[in-house]
Parts: structure tokens; sequence; C-alpha cells
């Protein structure tokens, strides 16, 4: 199994496999887990117990663990490094997306993604790499 060592661009996958157009890896649910343990809102929760900046330890440690396998990897085609991604609500429910919970800091990780062919930036994105463009563009990956 593939290891990540930007946990944050290994979230940027996972919105693509986990919660893209036709998910390839089952869907962690939040919300589903935490009204398992009685609590109905999730970005309440988080308010009310001061983890409105951090990613919930429980969904730290699943998507940690989570294992990718290389055949799954080798399908990431394009990735949009968005603060509104899905994958985020998950693992900090109440953020507001005003600062680096979730940036990227470093791209090693583009070598477990054999086919990455397009990247894609919003204006609140979620990437700090210096030269990330020259990087992109040394792999042959297009930027938007």
């Amino acid at each position: 199994m593939s290891q990540f060592r930007d946990f944050n661009l290994k979230l940027l996958v996972i919105e693509e496999l986990m919660y893209g157009p036709e998910p390839l890896l089952p869907v962690y649910d939040l919300p589903a887990r935490l009204a398992e343990r009685g609590i109905g809102d999730p970005a309440s929760y988080a308010l009310e117990n001061s983890l409105h900046s951090t990613v919930l330890p429980e969904s730290r440690a699943h998507f940690e663990a989570l294992e990718i396998p290389a055949e799954l990897l080798a399908r990431v085609e394009e990735l949009c490094f968005d603060a509104g991604a899905d994958v985020f609500t998950h693992c900090a429910p109440a953020w507001d997306g005003e600062d680096d919970l979730f940036d990227v800091r470093q791209l090693d990780d583009l070598a477990l993604l054999p086919n990455l062919r397009e990247v894609t930036f919003v204006e609140d994105g979620v990437l700090t790499v210096p030269d990330a463009a020259e990087i992109f563009a040394a792999r042959g990956i297009t930027t938007d």
C-alpha cells in the first residue's frame, strides 16, 4: 500500500476517490458516525468542544489508516485544490476555511498518482507549495 507524506494531499485524493461522481472507496460519513454516539450536529459538536480549527480525532484516525491500493491511485486523473472539498467537512465540520488547516505543503506524493494529468485551483485553494506550477509542468500535469 502507498504511504502519503502530506496528509492534506491524501485528503484531496480521497475527495476524488470517495466523494467524487463515481465513488471508488466506501464513503466515510462523519454525521452518521456521530449520530451513532447521540451527537446530532457535527458542527455544533466541534464548536462546543473547541474542535473547530482541527481535524476531529476520529476522522484523522480513519483517514490516516485508510489504505488506498495502487490500482485506485492509478485511476486519479485530476485533482481540485479547493477549500470547499467535501472530505474537509467530514474532518472538521465547523472549519471556516480561513486558516491553513488543510493546506498542501509538499507535492512529493504526486509520484503515487501516475496518471494525474490535470489539477484545478480555485480562489480559496489549499496549495501552498512554492514553485508548484513548475513541479506540475515537469510531470506533464496541466493546471487550470
